[in-house]
């Protein structure tokens, strides 16, 4: 193992014994991390990124996983390398937190809900460093204000819960720096966070990196974040290493196709687009005007209502027929309940809804039934909106049973097969249950279920998400194909700006429930007015490690205090 060198993976196979047999979840993989070096490891969904590391850490579930071979050689802060496949497990406790420290990906799960965030990084500097509580405390304060976690000492005491996703994810880089450890493996530690966060925890990363010279393996399928973040780059495929190589090489002159797929497939803000000429403006399809929607909170012994959550304030616009309108912010912005509020899903509070003339805002039930045939939706989760215990055909044919559409079951199969060709999915699957496709396939079911009854109208909720970016691309490129041969209208929500970009005629950008910009596409990209947008827009990374932009100053609290004078 050279000198310089802190971490070198030879010939690592990893498999997992399965009902179908065994799965060689990682086959004969080797790379290696200099001292002060950021290793990105990218790929797909199922490609071995995250049982890499775990194999590093040791933490591979057995049953039914087991390391078959390879070696891990590790220099710590003993300056000694040693194989970490061959340590005890005593001795990989000692080394798991200390000198090799990892984010998980969704803090949530990996935070003890029933401590507060001070005493889970009190516990690990003692555990690792021998200090009295005192001064592990004093330790743990000092690191929460170096992941600039406002007024630190209060904020020591908090509970998981009362943190948000952001700051949760501030907190495991505490937990996981606190140590001052030689490696830090960071495993998708950006997926979960809106583009501003991600922005703030990458910048903090990157400082804490030089700050305390670590070195870092940094997992994930964003080509933006690898960008901005890696020195050098390995990518993976079905658990086997396709390309190795400096950041700048890979993006500029990828050697395999998959590489080349993997970075065509991610769409970019950064370039110029012309502006599209300004056609005939089609009738509006769909209005909402004042729209509203308060939750209420309630407490207190008798579950009295104490005060109002306001989801969505005073948000206006227009959809027109056979339009694309992207609808972004930050989570909690209210862009799903503008969706869910739109279809009546959930009941609005104020304002009006209306669709192709006729006012649905407090239509009844029996009357709203026959418009959602016209009015459907694309769910974000995918799985979690299919029945497990139908079959996609069932799930398909019972739109048409519900509204009566297709008399016969000969007419009903032979719909679902129409439905399923549409989406480019074999009609043959019909017989198959959910768990049996991926997440690409479970998305073009969801679609294929929102086209069965021919709507005007379709809510795109977050419907890429969760998605890899080549599957991703697919999705959007099938929703593009239909939107022109079926002429739909679209709400596409997204969190995701370079996305919405790619689809969109019209943007509208929400902020804490509130519509705080709306223009065409190329008007929101190329010369936003709001100061969050410009934030926004600013904080996207690129996939082009020879571009670097200019984040624009964002301060939440003065910005909303604008925007309460304004409405005021």
């Amino acid at each position: 193992m050279k000198q310089d060198r802190i971490l070198e993976v030879n010939q690592l196979t990893v498999e997992f014994t399965t009902d179908n047999g065994v799965i060689q979840a990682v086959r004969d993989l080797s790379f290696h991390i200099d001292k002060g070096e950021t290793l990105a490891v990218v790929g797909e969904s199922g490609s071995g990124k995250s049982v890499t590391s775990l194999a590093i850490m040791r933490l591979i579930p057995s049953p039914p996983g087991r390391i078959v071979s390879g070696q891990v050689w590790f220099r710590g802060k003993d300056g000694q390398p040693k194989d970490l496949i061959g340590l005890t497990e005593a001795q990989m406790r000692r080394i798991r937190g200390n000198d090799i420290a990892m984010i998980f990906q969704e803090p949530m799960t990996s935070l003890n809900p029933v401590y507060t965030v001070g005493e889970q990084i009190v516990e690990a500097i003692r555990l690792h460093q021998g200090k009295s509580r005192q001064e592990a405390k004093a330790l743990a304060i000092e690191m929460l204000n170096l992941v600039e976690i406002p007024d630190p000492h209060r904020r020591f005491a908090d509970y998981p819960h009362q943190m948000s996703g952001g700051m949760r994810q501030r907190v495991m880089i505490a937990m996981a720096l606190s140590c001052k450890p030689s490696l830090l493996i960071a495993d998708e530690p950006t997926t979960a966070l809106d583009v501003i966060i991600q922005a703030q925890i990458l910048e903090l990363i990157n400082k804490l990196k030089s700050e305390i010279q670590t070195s870092v393996l940094f997992i994930t399928h964003d080509l933006g974040v690898v960008a901005e973040m890696a020195d050098r780059v390995v990518v993976m495929q079905h658990g086997v290493k396709v390309e190795e190589g400096g950041v700048r090489e890979i993006f500029a002159a990828p050697k395999e196709a998959y590489t080349q797929r993997l970075i065509a497939s991610v769409p970019r803000i950064d370039m110029a687009k012309p502006a599209p000429p300004k056609p005939e403006e089609p009738p509006v399809l769909l209005e909402i005007e004042r729209l509203q929607k308060w939750f209420p909170l309630r407490g207190g012994l008798l579950n009295r209502v104490q005060g109002y959550v306001k989801a969505v304030s005073d948000v206006s616009l227009k959809i027109h027929k056979g339009e694309v309108l992207g609808l972004v912010g930050e989570s909690g912005s209210g862009k799903t309940t503008v969706g869910r509020c739109i279809l009546r899903l959930i009941e609005p509070t104020g304002g009006r809804i209306i669709f192709d003339g006729q006012d649905i805002t407090h239509l009844p039930k029996h009357e709203l039934r026959p418009l959602r045939r016209r009015l459907q939706i694309i769910f974000q989760d995918p799985f979690a909106s299919l029945n497990p215990r139908m079959t996609v055909g069932d799930i398909l044919a019972e739109p048409l049973l519900i509204h009566n559409t297709h008399k016969t079951a000969a007419a009903r199969n032979q719909r679902v097969a129409e439905l399923l060709e549409m989406v480019q999915l074999n009609p043959d699957m019909a017989r198959r249950y959910p768990h049996e496709f991926s997440g690409g396939q479970r998305q073009r079911i969801g679609i294929a279920r929102a086209l069965a009854l021919n709507p005007d109208f379709i809510v795109a909720d977050e419907c890429v998400s969760a998605l890899d970016v080549s599957i991703r691309a697919e999705i959007l490129d099938l929703i593009r194909e239909l939107k022109k041969t079926l002429g739909l209208t679209l709400l596409f929500i997204s969190h995701d700006l370079a996305v919405v970009e790619s689809i969109s005629d019209r943007v509208a950008v929400m902020y804490r429930g509130r519509l705080v910009e709306l223009a065409d596409a190329h008007t929101i990209y190329r010369n936003p007015q709001d100061d969050y947008t410009k934030a926004l827009l600013s904080a996207v990374p690129i996939p082009d490690p020879t571009v670097k932009r200019t984040r624009v100053p964002w301060d939440p609290e003065a910005y909303q205090r604008r925007l309460d004078t304004t409405s005021a």
